[in-house]
C-alpha cells in the first residue's frame, strides 16, 4: 500500500493500515487538518467548502468521509457530486467559497485517490500552505465543532453551469463550430468526463457524438493517462467512424489529447500549442508552460510577436508564473489548457472548445491543422542512481558544464541548444535523474538523452 503526503495534497492507494495506504481515518485526519489550515486563512469560525469527485470506484466512500469530517468541524459543504476537477474550482469561486477538496488520483490506476486541495480562488495550494497542512496533520492539532457548530450540506449539480461557462467566453464561437457540422467523439475513460464532455458538446450542438467509455463506472477501460500507447483500440475507432477529431480525457478532465480524423495522434504536447495559436491570433499577449513542455510554444508565441516564459514543473507554478508575465494562456504539455479568461487550472472543456473553434475557423481538417505546426519530439528517460550519490551535486555540475549554453536551474537543470533541449530534474522521493530531452526528430532527442546518460554516468564512476 501506498500513501504519499505532499504540499500539493494527499495521494494513496485505498485500503491498509493507517498510515500505509489512504485509509478512513487517513481521509478524516487530513480533511480535518485541510478544514483547521481554511478556518485559519479565512479567520472565520464558519467557513464553506466545496467537494466534488471523479467517477473512481472509491469516490463515493471518500467523498461520504470528507463531507462527514468537514461538518463535524463546523465547516458549511456544497458537495457537487460528479464532477471534473475544473468544474470543482469554478465552483468555488462561483459559491464564494473558502475553499474546495477534489477527490480524484487524476490518471492513476482504479486503486489510487486523493485529496487536491483547493484555496479560495479554487486554486490549489502553494507550497507553505501544503506545509501547514502537513504540519497540522502531523500533531493533529484540529477541534471539532460542538453539536450546534456543526455544518451544513448543500447538493448541488455544477456541470452545466461549468459548460455554460465555457459557451459564455468570447473566444468560442458556437456559431462557427455550429456552421462547421463537426463530428466528433470522445474517450473519457469511464470517468467524469463521460457525464461532462458530453454535455458540452451537446450545448456546442455538435450533433454526431461518439461515446467511447463515457460510462462512469470507474471501472478504467484502458490505462488512464491519455498517452498513445493507451489510445490504440480508441484511435481506431476514431479512425473506422470517420469523424472530424477525437477528443481523450483523463479521469478527471483537466487533460486533453486529441486524435486527428484518421487515426494518428495529433500529441499530447500540441494540445496547447494550437490552443495557444488560435488564442494569440485574437489576444495578443504572453504565454507560458513549464519547463518539460515542448519549444513549439515558444516558436508559435513568437510567431505572434509576443514573448514566452519557462515556468518550474508543477500547475501550481505555471499558474504563477501565468500571473507574473500577464500570460493570455499557458499549460502543461500534457495537455493541460489554462486559459485565465476562464479560470486558473487547467480544463479540458475549455480547451475542447477553443481546439473546435480553431478547427472550425482554419477550414482545414484535423491532421491538416496540425502540419501547420513545427515537429517536435521528445524523449522521456531516467537515469537510477544509488542513494549515497549526491544528485544535487550532479545537477550543479552538469550546469557548469554547459555553462556556455543557455541554461535555466529554477528546477533542476534545463540546457537550450539551436535546436534542441534537455532538461534534468531529481525526483523528490527517489533517488532518481529524470531526463526529458526535445528535438527535430525522435532520433535526435533520443542521442542527446543517451548522451546525458552517459555524461552522468561518468560523474557518478
Amino acid at each position: 500500500m501506498t500513501l504519499i503526503k505532499s504540499i500539493s495534497g494527499i495521494r494513496g492507494t485505498i485500503g491498509g493500515k493507517p498510515g500505509e495506504g489512504l485509509s478512513p481515518l487517513d481521509v478524516v485526519k487530513y480533511a480535518a487538518s485541510y478544514a483547521s489550515w481554511a478556518k485559519q486563512s479565512s479567520g472565520k469560525q464558519k467557513i464553506t467548502v466545496v467537494v466534488g469527485r471523479d467517477a473512481r470506484i472509491s469516490g463515493e466512500m471518500v467523498s461520504s468521509l470528507v463531507i462527514s469530517t468537514l461538518t463535524g468541524m463546523g465547516c458549511n459543504v456544497v458537495n457537487i457530486g460528479l464532477a471534473t476537477t475544473p468544474t470543482t474550482e469554478i465552483a468555488v469561486t462561483e459559491e464564494k467559497a473558502d475553499g474546495g477538496i477534489i477527490l480524484t488520483a487524476s490518471h492513476n490506476p482504479k486503486q489510487w485517490n486523493a485529496l487536491k486541495l483547493l484555496n479560495s480562488k479554487g486554486e490549489f495550494l502553494n507550497a507553505a500552505e501544503g506545509a501547514t497542512i502537513l504540519e497540522i496533520a502531523e500533531s493533529e492539532d484540529f477541534v471539532f465543532a460542538d453539536v450546534d457548530d456543526l455544518g451544513e450540506v448543500l447538493e448541488k449539480d455544477y456541470t452545466d453551469i461549468h459548460v455554460q461557462h465555457v459557451l459564455n467566453l468570447d473566444l468560442v464561437d458556437v456559431e462557427a463550430i455550429k456552421k462547421a457540422n463537426f463530428s466528433v467523439a470522445i474517450d473519457a475513460v469511464n470517468s467524469v468526463g463521460g457525464v461532462a464532455m458530453p454535455a458540452l458538446f451537446e450545448a456546442l450542438e455538435i450533433d454526431k457524438v461518439v461515446e467511447i467509455n463515457c460510462d462512469p463506472t470507474g471501472h478504467f477501460a484502458h490505462v488512464p493517462e491519455p498517452l498513445p500507447e493507451n489510445l490504440v483500440e480508441t484511435a481506431e475507432i476514431i479512425r473506422s467512424n470517420k469523424v472530424d477529431v477525437g477528443f481523450v480525457v483523463d479521469p478527471d478532465v483537466d487533460r486533453l489529447a486529441i486524435i486527428n480524423e484518421d487515426g494518428t495522434m495529433f500529441n499530447e504536447e500540441y494540445t496547447l500549442v494550437a490552443v495557444a495559436d488560435y488564442v494569440l491570433s485574437k489576444t495578443p499577449g504572453n504565454t507560458v508552460s513549464n519547463l518539460s513542455s515542448s519549444r513549439a510554444l515558444r516558436v508559435i508565441t513568437e510567431k505572434h510577436g509576443q514573448n514566452y516564459t519557462a515556468a518550474a514543473v508543477g500547475e501550481v507554478n505555471v499558474v504563477a508564473k501565468m500571473r507574473e508575465t500577464n500570460a493570455v494562456i499557458g499549460g502543461e504539455g500534457n495537455g493541460g489548457i489554462i486559459y485565465p479568461a476562464s479560470h486558473s487550472g487547467r480544463d479540458a472543456l475549455v480547451g475542447a472548445a477553443l481546439f473546435l473553434t480553431h478547427l472550425a475557423k482554419s477550414g482545414l481538417s484535423c491532421s491538416g491543422l496540425r502540419k501547420t505546426y513545427p515537429d517536435y519530439f521528445i524523449s522521456k528517460n531516467k537515469i537510477e542512481l544509488t542513494p549515497d550519490i549526491d544528485v544535487d551535486a550532479i545537477l550543479v555540475k552538469m550546469k557548469e558544464k554547459y555553462a556556455n549554453e543557455q541554461v535555466t536551474d529554477i528546477d533542476g537543470v534545463k540546457v537550450d541548444f539551436d535546436d534542441s533541449w534537455v532538461h534534468l530534474r531529481k525526483s523528490n522521493t527517489e533517488p532518481i535523474i529524470r531526463i526529458y530531452a526535445e528535438a527535430n526528430s525522435m532520433e535526435k532527442a533520443d542521442a542527446l538523452a543517451v548522451q546525458m546518460i552517459d555524461e552522468i554516468k561518468e560523474l557518478t564512476a
